[in-house]
């Protein structure tokens, strides 16, 4: 079925089931998992490097320490990182999506007003001072990453 499109002339009408995977890969609950997905894996990614330049595999004692010894705390850092990385990424993609479809508009303010969400949220952790700082330092960066990629 052809149907008119302004002054562009006529476009075919998409498919109902094309309309129903794009409206699911624009949904904040895939966006949400998607961004812990890619978290996870770049948590362990971030985990791993840091794991093998970290202090704590030097030999103690000038005691070598055992292959399996080195791999088990490698993985419980990447392990630790992944986690950290997957909840962020999770946490802020829920909020930006909230924030855009409560204010109904796609612009970088979204990404600052999550950042500052996410990051008070975390820093709260530390007490109001670090709550505050966390809010700020969150959604600078946000705001930067927002124009950089836009």
């Amino acid at each position: 079925m052809i149907i008119p499109n302004g002054f562009f002339g006529a476009q075919p009408l998409r498919p109902e089931n094309e309309i129903r995977v794009e409206k699911f890969f624009e949904s904040c609950g895939f966006k949400t998992v998607l961004s812990g997905a890619v978290g996870f894996g770049l948590g362990i990614a971030v985990g791993l490097f840091t794991a093998s330049v970290g202090p704590e595999l030097a030999p103690v004692n000038n005691q070598t320490q055992t292959v399996k010894e080195v791999l088990r705390e490698m993985k419980g850092k990447s392990m630790s990182y992944a986690k950290n990385f997957a909840m962020l990424g999770a946490m802020f993609s829920a909020t930006e999506c909230a924030i855009e479809s409560y204010r109904g508009t796609h612009d970088w303010k979204n990404g600052t007003l999550a950042g500052g969400v996410v990051g008070g949220a975390i820093g709260l952790r530390a007490g109001i001072k670090g709550g505050v700082l966390g809010a700020a330092g969150f959604a600078a960066f946000s705001t930067v990453i927002e124009y950089y990629f836009n």
